[in-house]
């Protein structure tokens, strides 16, 4: 179904929704009871490493900022060394901004989440994240299946049970990344240099909230 109104046009594909503003510039992915209890319609999960786990879901979640009451969820208590990893199917960007809310849940090993975009495989993509049980916000580029640090900022709480917002733009090999509005992390790095797809990222057994995702293609 498609309708337009007066401050939007609004996409409706199953139980989730795709907002555009009107500068068409900005898309907003968010979550709904259509897709209670399971991997919502254009995601896909996936996972870097070994083992079980990298369970996602729609859950029903009140205090979502969206004020949709529905979240994506990671859900499992996944192995130790595992990244959890859910992807929006649709959307291929090389520069690209997006933002997502995110609140911990629970993790005795991890806490917390973040974004991946630039994502070529389960293998190979940039993320960028922020761990409430080690108090920082890093960036990492993920190569073959290894993750490698390109910047770090300690002593950035971010307590569990509370929402917070992680952004990132990144422009040729330039990349810029906010926690709670303030920039925190940049870094110049082109290993992986050409279009990919968005998504959400926990690990091991961080079980997480994320509200709705906001991307905007920057080469527009």
């Amino acid at each position: 179904m498609r309708r337009t109104v007066t401050l939007a046009t609004v996409f409706l594909l199953g139980g989730s929704s795709l907002w555009a503003g009107n500068n068409g510039l900005w898309v907003r992915v968010q979550f709904a009871a259509g897709d209670l209890n399971k991997v919502p319609e254009g995601w896909k999960a996936a996972q870097t490493g070994k083992g079980t786990g990298s369970v996602w879901k729609v859950v029903a979640d009140d205090s979502a900022p969206s004020k949709t009451s529905h979240v994506l969820a990671q859900t499992a208590a996944s192995s130790k060394s595992m990244f959890n990893l859910c992807v929006l199917e649709t959307g291929a960007y090389q520069d690209v901004g997006v933002t997502v809310p995110f609140k911990a849940i629970a993790g005795k090993e991890d806490q917390g989440g973040g974004i991946v975009w630039r994502y070529q495989d389960a293998n190979n993509y940039y993320v960028a994240r922020a761990n409430p049980l080690e108090d920082n916000f890093r960036l990492y580029k993920v190569v073959k299946g290894k993750r490698i640090q390109l910047a770090t900022a300690d002593d950035i709480e971010t307590p569990s049970k509370k929402w917070h917002t992680i952004k990132i733009l990144h422009v040729g090999d330039k990349i810029e990344c906010s926690l709670n509005g303030k920039k925190l992390l940049e870094a110049k790095d082109n290993t992986i240099p050409g279009a990919g797809r968005v998504g959400l990222w926990t690990k091991a057994d961080a079980q997480t909230h994320f509200d709705a995702l906001m991307v905007r293609d920057l080469k527009k």
